[in-house]
């Protein structure tokens, strides 16, 4: 038995479950990670995939926000990054940085700023309104096949 699904497969179990409502970036982030956790059996590159802490609120407690801001949390930061190098036609891609936004939403001024300076360093930033675009454009990133 595999331990394993296919990107169809989870995009499948994504199209059957609801958003909350309040928080579907959120949502559609955990649904990132938890496909991630199931192929990362599959393919160990994504045990690399990281979330950041940028801009949270931190259940109310603004001392533990003051606290990480302190430590070096910058606001405008993209919400996911997978620190994998990769050879391209084009030159080398130092890693994949995606910012997750959701319904009408666009990014802020301080996010476009950090996607342009990333993008200037040598990484790959996509803006993805989705888990299922989230999981294509890390695929793609690391070449998986899409069965």
């Amino acid at each position: 038995m595999s331990n394993t699904i296919s990107i169809k497969e989870y995009q499948a179990m994504l199209n059957k479950e609801k958003v909350k409502k309040g928080t579907p970036e959120h949502d559609q982030q955990v649904k990132v990670f938890e496909w991630a956790n199931i192929m990362s059996a599959k393919t160990p590159l994504l045990k690399l995939l990281m979330a950041i802490p940028n801009g949270a609120y931190y259940g109310g407690h603004w001392s533990v926000a003051n606290k990480m801001k302190s430590e070096g949390v910058k606001s405008g930061v993209p919400d996911i990054f997978l620190p994998v190098i990769r050879k391209t036609v084009d030159g080398i891609d130092g890693g994949l940085w995606i910012e997750m936004k959701s319904g009408k939403n666009k990014p802020t001024p301080q996010q476009e700023w950090w996607m342009l300076n990333l993008q200037n360093c040598g990484y790959q930033v996509r803006v993805c309104y989705s888990a299922e675009e989230a999981i294509d454009e890390i695929a793609d990133y690391l070449s998986l096949a899409q069965e």
